[in-house]
């Protein structure tokens, strides 16, 4: 576990993007994709909003995937498991990077055929405590025909990640700019913001 921890601050350092290619094992990847799935034939997941509780908007013409937030209280086992990694690399990051982190919160999101995100910033105006972004993807056996990928917007280095089963990006989320290119295909993921509040 520390190996994909170090991977993704070792990137992080070197290119402002960190990567791990194997966060998350392929059993947890795999159960969490079935619990999202799960919700999604009882239709729990909602239309994604844009900005925070204070200010928060819909529109379809910026952002069109659905997201199911994730709670200790809902006492799921595979959310569980995935709370206890993101609170070890935590512990982990604030030891090693003096981050300060205090505390996180994730959804899963959706992104059925068509789907996208545009650029945007991760860090509310009016709320700066998000500091970290991270991004858990869920897709097994994807192609690059599928597209939906990650582009991070970088002055001399654009990156185009794809959303293939285990990977984890790590970036800060008042720095860079981000968009989900249009998928092909369901794409599915856990997204969150590691913050100090």
């Amino acid at each position: 576990m520390e190996n994909s921890f170090e991977a993704l601050i070792a990137t992080f350092i070197e290119n402002k993007v960190g990567i791990s290619e194997h966060f998350l094992s392929d059993t947890l990847a795999n159960n969490l994709k079935l619990h999202l799935l799960a919700l999604n034939t009882q239709r729990l997941l909602t239309a994604a909003g844009i900005g925070n509780l204070e200010k928060l908007s819909y529109d379809g013409a910026i952002r069109s995937d659905s997201i199911y937030w994730l709670d200790k209280k809902h006492n799921n086992s595979f959310e569980n498991e995935f709370f206890a990694q993101i609170e070890a690399f935590i512990l982990y990051l604030n030891q090693s990077c003096y981050a300060g982190i205090t505390g996180y919160e994730f959804h899963y999101s959706l992104y059925e055929k068509g789907d996208f995100y545009l650029k945007h910033l991760d860090q509310f105006k009016n709320n700066p405590s998000r500091k970290y972004s991270m991004i858990s993807y869920l897709n097994s056996d994807w192609q690059e025909s599928d597209g939906g990928e990650l582009l991070i917007h970088q002055l001399d280095n654009n990156q185009k990640i794809s959303p293939t089963q285990g990977k984890t990006v790590f970036f800060k989320s008042d720095e860079l700019v981000h968009e989900v290119l249009v998928t092909q295909n369901t794409r599915m993921s856990i997204t969150g913001w590691l913050k100090s509040d």
